[in-house]
């Protein structure tokens, strides 16, 4: 030790300070109190009070923390500190890079960059400056729960969306449709997931909670994707697989391919059929009022395909249900071929998949689909076809075939 033990310690006079903070070095050095004690020329007894952090001094005793310096814990490594963004505008000044300035923080670049470009302001005669103590000011009020949400700060907003859900747009479309028309305002501009918050959150209270029933899911909470379904293969002969279709139809680079299924109302009695054109994602409804045998879904599908040009019509990909057992008279008398997906693989008609669980909006699982009558089904098709789609640039089916049309004529 680099100090002498005093031999003469007369009781209520100075404090062992600086043995105290040789013993607690000792002690964080691995010896044992015992040990420590000895070594520094003290009671056992005292040394126990002095680990426990406590003393005797005269008049009763009370606690007293230990001598040697205790570091406060660090920052959870989420936020800034104040010190941190001291640290910041100091080196700013010293014209440091932000790489240099992470690594003595020991935080990310894009940490630091990104504090910067938050809180940086402008000088009056050009340049900016970054002032520490607003910016953690500003950090703190930023960081402030619970806070009110968007949506219902801004009625108009609120109404836009609920009109929307209304209409069972969802929500990625609704927000894309926000920043088409207004862009120039901010205020107006949400993404998905703070609609599906303001829907799903219990307590926020900004979108109606019934709004839930038109979300193609109309789940009341959200849960994740389930397993596809799988079906077991019909017995169909003379099947062309999917791996014989012609290439142009897997990239949807020529418009013509179409994917087809059926969705079966209540008791499996009703059904309705789905037709999807590959590139466009342009969607028609069949109409079947005398059930889905392969007889009448022959007949049905052969009168739907009249409604477009020829040229529009160059293949048709189906599962293996076995309403398309009379695939090859289809073909003889439209003369467009039929392929067929692998089974239990709905992924190689997924546009027509996804378009069936849009349909489901209209047609919940258990309805009676035979009250359907062909103007109805047309009234969802052309509702369907004329929503913003994401894979089409948010356009809508409609404006796509319509660019088509117009080319051919």
């Amino acid at each position: 030790m680099d100090f002498e033990i005093r031999k003469n310690r007369v009781p209520g006079g100075k404090r062992l300070v600086r043995e105290r903070a040789a013993y607690f070095q000792l002690m964080e050095q691995g010896y044992s109190t015992r040990e420590a004690a000895r070594i520094i020329g003290i009671n056992l007894r005292t040394g126990k009070r002095w680990r426990n952090g406590w003393h005797s001094p005269p008049g009763g005793r009370r606690p007293v923390p230990p001598v040697r310096i205790v570091e406060e814990p660090a920052p959870a490594s989420r936020y800034l500190t104040e010190p941190e963004r001291i640290h910041i505008a100091d080196r700013i000044r010293e014209k440091a890079s932000v790489r240099q300035i992470a690594v003595e923080l020991g935080r990310s670049p894009s940490t630091v960059s990104r504090e910067i470009r938050r809180n940086r302001r402008p000088m009056p005669r050009g340049g900016w400056t970054y002032r520490p103590f607003e910016a953690h000011r500003r950090a703190e009020a930023r960081r402030a729960r619970p806070k009110p949400g968007k949506i219902g700060q801004n009625p108009e907003l609120r109404d836009f969306i609920q009109d929307h859900l209304t209409m069972r747009w969802s929500p990625e479309q609704i927000c894309h449709a926000l920043r088409a028309r207004f862009p120039d305002r901010p205020e107006m501009h949400v993404t998905h997931e703070t609609i599906y918050q303001a829907l799903y959150v219990q307590g926020r209270g900004e979108l109606r909670r019934e709004l839930t029933r038109a979300l193609r899911t109309g789940r009341a909470m959200r849960r994740p994707h389930r397993h596809a379904y799988k079906r077991v293969a019909g017995p169909i002969r003379n099947m062309v697989m999917i791996s014989d279709r012609p290439a142009e139809a897997a990239d949807r680079a020529v418009p013509g391919h179409w994917e087809g299924d059926l969705i079966i109302g209540k008791d499996g009695r009703s059904s309705i059929g789905t037709l999807v054109e590959r590139a466009t994602r342009y969607v028609m409804l069949v109409h079947l009022p005398h059930g889905h045998s392969a007889t009448a879904t022959r007949d049905a599908l052969a009168t739907t395909v009249q409604h477009l040009p020829p040229h529009l019509w160059r293949s048709l990909t189906w599962d293996q249900g076995s309403e398309m057992a009379a695939h090859r008279d289809f073909t003889v008398a439209t003369n467009i071929p039929v392929f067929f997906c692998n089974p239990a693989s709905p992924w190689q008609r997924g546009s027509n998949e996804n378009t069936n669980g849009l349909l489901r909006q209209y047609f919940p699982k258990g309805t009676d689909l035979s009250s359907q009558t062909p103007e109805d089904l047309a009234a969802v098709a052309t509702e369907l076809n004329s929503r913003p789609r994401k894979t089409l640039g948010w356009e809508t089916p409609a404006e796509r075939l319509a660019k088509l049309l117009d080319l051919a004529s």
